[in-house]
């Protein structure tokens, strides 16, 4: 059975991303179904996957990364508005018995994504 993960780096300051607010939904008929939410661990992950069993289907999903509260929580100063607040990354899943990890590496002013394994 697959499952989706995730885990997010600071790479404005070289560590994890912890603390950081994070949601998953499923796109489908025009609309956005929220599936989960969690908080990063000390190590930027969540504790569980995100998706798997039978909760892990092919199809669009959006995670959004609260990555402005982040920031000023750990007292980066950033602008109002900020450049980056939430952080949309939209994805496809096409192989429900694989791995999709999607890790997010985020700095105030850029982020970056890929399919990590």
């Amino acid at each position: 059975m697959g499952q989706l993960t995730t885990h997010v780096l600071d790479t404005a300051n070289g560590c994890p991303g912890s603390g950081i607010s994070l949601r998953l939904f499923r796109l489908e008929n025009g609309g956005r179904a929220l599936l989960i939410q969690v908080i990063t661990n000390s190590d930027g992950r969540a504790d569980a996957p995100l998706l798997e069993g039978d909760a892990f289907k092919t199809g669009t999903y959006e995670l959004e990364f609260d990555a402005g509260d982040y920031f000023r929580a750990s007292g980066t100063k950033l602008a109002d508005p900020a450049f980056l607040d939430v952080v949309p990354i939209r994805f496809g899943i096409a192989d429900a018995d694989a791995h999709y990890h999607v890790p997010l590496l985020i700095s105030p002013y850029g982020y970056s994504t890929y399919r990590g394994s």
